[in-house]
């Protein structure tokens, strides 16, 4: 009995050296995790100034100017002859 208690110890031992580098581990992954996400959160703030405020002042800025018809646009600018940049979509 002696030395299946000695190899029960033995490996109990193992066992929480194993669990004790998984929290490291995973404390290490969880900080990265965070700074991963402030990541996103800052891109997604640029994200939302580029597509919210200015957008918003560039339409101000061009509310005056004209449209020209898809024909014309066509006539003007070739490579977007397919009508998918103009808006129209494929059903």
């Amino acid at each position: 009995m002696g030395f299946r208690t000695l190899a029960i110890e033995k490996r109990s031992s193992e066992v929480w050296q194993l669990l004790s580098a998984v929290k490291t581990e995973f404390g290490n992954f969880a900080a990265l995790l965070d700074k991963a996400q402030k990541n996103i959160q800052t891109g997604l703030s640029q994200l939302e100034d580029v597509a919210g405020k200015r957008t918003r002042a560039l339409q101000k800025r061009l509310k005056d100017v004209d449209t020209l018809s898809d024909e014309q646009v066509k006539n003007i600018l070739p490579e977007l002859g397919n009508g998918e940049v103009l808006g129209e979509e494929e059903e």
